[in-house]
C-alpha cells in the first residue's frame, strides 16, 4: 500500500507539475456566458481570492508564466495530498482507540 501510495503521489505531482502549464487559457463555460451576455466585468472576486497566496494558478513573483502554474500545480498537490494524508491518519487513530 505504501508504494501505491508513493507512485500514486509522483505521478499527481509529475503531472500538476507538468501538464498544468499546457493547460487552456480559453474562459470556462461560466465566464464565456458572461462575456457573451456582456456582464462579465460586473463580476467581483470573492475575498478568499483576493488574499489567495497563489492567484490565478500562479506563483507570484515568477516572471515565467508556464513555470509559476506548474509550482502552483506541485504545491497543490502537496497541500491535498498532505490534508488527505492527515485525514486518514486522524481517522486510523480515532478508530484504533475506540
Amino acid at each position: 500500500m505504501k508504494l501505491f501510495t508513493i507512485l500514486a503521489l509522483a505521478l499527481a505531482i509529475g503531472l500538476a507539475t507538468a501538464v498544468s502549464p499546457y493547460a487552456s487559457s480559453s474562459p470556462d463555460g461560466l465566464e464565456k456566458v458572461a462575456g457573451d451576455k456582456a456582464f462579465l466585468d460586473q463580476g467581483q472576486l470573492h475575498a478568499v481570492q483576493e488574499q489567495s497566496p497563489v492567484p490565478d494558478y500562479a506563483v507570484p513573483g515568477i516572471d515565467d508564466p508556464r513555470l509559476a502554474t506548474g509550482l502552483a500545480g506541485f504545491g497543490g498537490t502537496l497541500l491535498v495530498f498532505g490534508l488527505g494524508y492527515g485525514v486518514v491518519v486522524a481517522t486510523r487513530r480515532r478508530t484504533a482507540t475506540a
